[in-house]
């Protein structure tokens, strides 16, 4: 979702929460810390705490006697190095990073940074994910997320101003112990040296550092003298992720851990008329079998068992009879006739420009766009572990809000929000599923535990969810129609647009409503309409009200938005013959210098207009901005036989200065690569009398490994501050495939999945 730090505020309410520190907050006895926060016992020390109520139970100290002994009074947690970095005696850094990375390389491109500042030896960083601890909210927002594309945005200057804190206090201990004055000493690859060129290991000098005071104000590098940002790094987690030693959240191992699968309502909403759960119960190694409430107000089925494979056989082996005389129960036709309804009557207003010369108009295009629900499916199914003793929760999960995840635990549990410790873990995807403000799959976890534990079961319990469960039981990105009715002269002058979008809000009825809804407008549903061309455009906007969930989608509006544009663009260019790349530099005009660099860079670097394409191909253009990011593509697609085949995409990318090009690199290709799944036949969730027909990847669609096109990837030099690079790569690929079927079959394609028949 496309935030704006300048207005966003949360609620008081929810702003003193999340400012709550657990400084009295220990962990479940007998449950092993993770390694990282043995700092004892790895004979280092950190500069500070990890987070500093953690080392302060290592020691038996408040966290007070924990932290740096003249520690800044004016700086907030986000700003004290002490919760970042630790320093083992040996050299190694370990860097805290204060998001979920699922598969993004936050965990590289943060370290980054920071290392940056702190001129540490990259070859000795390490990091590891947060917890809902205060320090690791995002600094813009205030809250705990990893969404809208702001990790690196939002945490650049964080992570650069934590870097050079904490490089001045190995510094101010270095020049302790030689007397002599800190400006003189220098600083590389994790030394401190000086005139003389004698050196002090940070390994050696971070126990002194600690004492050193925090400084509140700091100077930072000029970009000239970059030693590690903007420069080609492998992952830090590439090794074990290519090796099969990566753990994630679904990998949780605790002793006498119990896992529970739970059987969802087929129809959202609903509840247990009856269940019987003889034969559950007869399998071997289930422990229980528990009613437990849902998410929606639902009502599910438990099975808790001593592994994951006897929990599944328990779940299959039940006999339930599900309620759902209460709820609406939707139908994907009869909700199209419904959309398509709607669209004629009058409704709220984004933008309100005369249309009347649509009548009058030289050329006319009258279109419809119709975009299904999509599922999330990441590669790893939702999962999350909860250990409840003694009125405190540990819970471990991949998760995009952890802070908002804690109060829902605490909610469900019983037990006050400083009493619940969430560790983030590493995530196979989630592309905006991990990121829900009602923590459904936190939600349930934590309502099997308590059941678990009203039935005398104390164990820590892992609930795994299936790809079925996720997908037939999920959340999805919201079904859109667009309708548009627009007129132009010969010259593609457009006279007037009337442009009317249908869809459910994201953001109606959650804690951003207030700030992301005006005037009955879901901002998320209209951003990437209009801008960057200055259009005579009239636009009105529907939110029904439907019984299927939904939630932010990987780009968010930007995922139909960016579609209808820049085909219907396109479309107007090739009617008045025109080349499409020059009818959208005419139109973007000099007001949006990012947008024309990333096209033009895209264009030149594909040859686009000078090199001849193989026979039956042909290109096919579109660029967009989301995130505060620009990306462009250039592809060369064929149609054979009905078929649809892209073969090359070109990217051109504005973000400003980029930290890590391995890393823009890949997000633009897993961009492109998710925007083509959009594309292909059977890439739709659809509903039949409230029932999701879909439940794994052999009915709902993603890209096979022969579907790839060749992907390369350009950015335009910038020194100025990074933007967001998570989603902008996924929403012009897609119609800039569309754009090169329709100038191969002479007609526009107006769906998703693609249908050309």
């Amino acid at each position: 979702m496309n935030f704006d730090p300048t207005t966003f505020e949360l609620p008081a309410n929810l702003r003193a929460l999340m400012t709550t520190r657990d400084d009295e907050q220990a962990e479940p006895q007998g449950l092993p810390r993770r390694s990282f926060l043995k700092l004892t016992a790895a004979g280092g020390f950190a500069l500070g705490v990890f987070p500093t109520a953690v080392l302060a139970q290592e020691d038996g100290k408040s966290a007070a006697a924990a932290a740096p002994a003249k520690a800044a009074a004016g700086l907030k947690p986000l700003q004290q190095p002490a919760a970042f970095v630790h320093i083992d005696r040996d050299g190694t850094t370990t860097i805290t990073i204060n998001r979920l990375d699922f598969g993004q390389g936050v965990q590289t491109g943060l370290p980054m940074i920071l290392a940056e500042e702190l001129d540490a030896d990259w070859s000795k960083v390490k990091s590891v994910h947060g917890s809902n601890d205060p320090a690791y909210v995002d600094p813009a927002f205030g809250m705990h997320i990893t969404g809208g594309s702001g990790s690196i945005k939002n945490s650049y200057t964080q992570y650069r101003e934590l870097g050079a804190r904490m490089r001045a206090m190995l510094v101010g201990a270095a020049a302790a112990q030689w007397k002599l004055a800190p400006a003189s000493l220098q600083t590389r690859d994790g030394f401190v040296i000086s005139p003389l060129g004698k050196k002090l290991g940070y390994g050696e000098l971070a126990e002194a550092a600690m004492k050193q005071p925090v400084p509140e104000t700091v100077k930072l590098k000029d970009p000239k003298d970059f030693r590690l940002i903007g420069k080609p790094t492998g992952r830090l987690d590439a090794k074990a992720k290519s090796s099969g030693h990566q753990d994630y959240g679904i990998d949780m191992k605790l002793p006498g851990m119990l896992t529970a699968v739970v059987a969802h309502p087929p129809v959202f909403g609903s509840r247990i008329k009856s269940v019987d759960d003889s034969a559950a119960k007869a399998i071997k190694g289930v422990k229980a079998v528990l009613r437990v409430p849902l998410d929606r107000g639902a009502e599910g089925v438990a099975v808790v068992a001593d592994g994951y494979w006897p929990a599944k056989q328990g779940r299959d082996a039940l006999k339930i009879e599900w309620d759902a005389s209460a709820v609406e129960k939707v139908d994907s036709e009869k909700q199209l006739v419904q959309y398509r309804e709607l669209a004629t009557k009058p409704g709220a207003r984004k933008y309100d420009a005369d249309v009347s010369k649509i009548a009058g108009a030289p050329h006319k295009i009258d279109a419809e766009f119709v975009f299904p629900y999509l599922a999330h499916a990441p590669m790893e199914p939702l999962n999350c572990t909860v250990h409840l003793v003694g009125g405190k929760a540990v819970v471990w999960t991949g998760t995009q809000m952890p802070g908002i995840d804690g109060m829902a635990a605490a909610k469900v549990l019983g037990v006050p929000p400083e009493n619940v410790k969430v560790n983030v873990q590493m995530a196979g995807g989630g592309f905006g599923r991990r990121g829900l403000l009602t923590s459904d799959f936190v939600v349930e976890a934590c309502g099997v535990v308590k059941a678990a534990q009203a039935a005398g079961i104390k164990a820590p319990i892992r609930t795994l969810w299936s790809r079925e469960d996720d997908i037939k039981g999920g959340y999805y990105r919201p079904m859109h129609l667009h309708t548009a009715k627009i007129g132009f002269d010969a010259q593609g002058n457009v006279t007037g647009w009337d442009h009317v979008i249908v869809g459910q809000s994201l953001l109606m009825g959650s804690m951003f409503e207030p700030m992301m809804v005006k005037d009955g407008i879901d901002a998320t549903a209209v951003e990437g309409m209009k801008e960057p061309y200055a259009l005579p455009m009239r636009l009105t906007v529907h939110h029904p009200k439907l019984n299927v969930p939904v939630l932010w989608w990987r780009s968010v509006g930007s995922t139909h938005t960016a579609f209808v544009m820049e085909t219907l663009l396109d479309e107007i260019a090739r009617t008045t013959r025109q080349d499409p790349v020059a009818y959208r530099m005419k139109l973007i005009g000099d007001k949006h210098p990012r947008h024309k660099a990333a096209l033009q860079l895209a264009v030149d670097k594909s040859g686009y207009g000078k090199k001849k394409l193989e026979a039956g191909r042909a290109w096919g253009v579109a660029v967009h901005e989301s995130f505060d990011s620009v990306v462009a593509y250039v592809v060369e697609a064929s149609v054979k036989d009905g078929t649809p085949t892209l073969h090359q995409v070109t990217a051109g990318v504005h973000c400003n200065l980029v930290v890590n090009p391995k890393s823009v690199e890949a997000q633009v290709q897993g961009g492109a690569v998710m925007a083509l799944s959009m594309c292909l036949p059977g890439a739709a969730i659809t509903l039949k009398d409230g029932v999701v027909q879909q439940s794994n990847f052999g009915d709902f669609v993603v890209p096979r490994m022969t579907d790839m096109p060749q992907i390369a990837v350009f950015t335009v030099p910038s020194a100025d501050a990074p933007t967001g690079m998570g989603e902008p790569g996924l929403p012009p690929l897609a119609p800039a495939f569309a754009n090169a079927v329709a100038a191969i079959t002479g007609k526009p394609v107006r769906e998703l999945p693609f249908k050309l028949a």
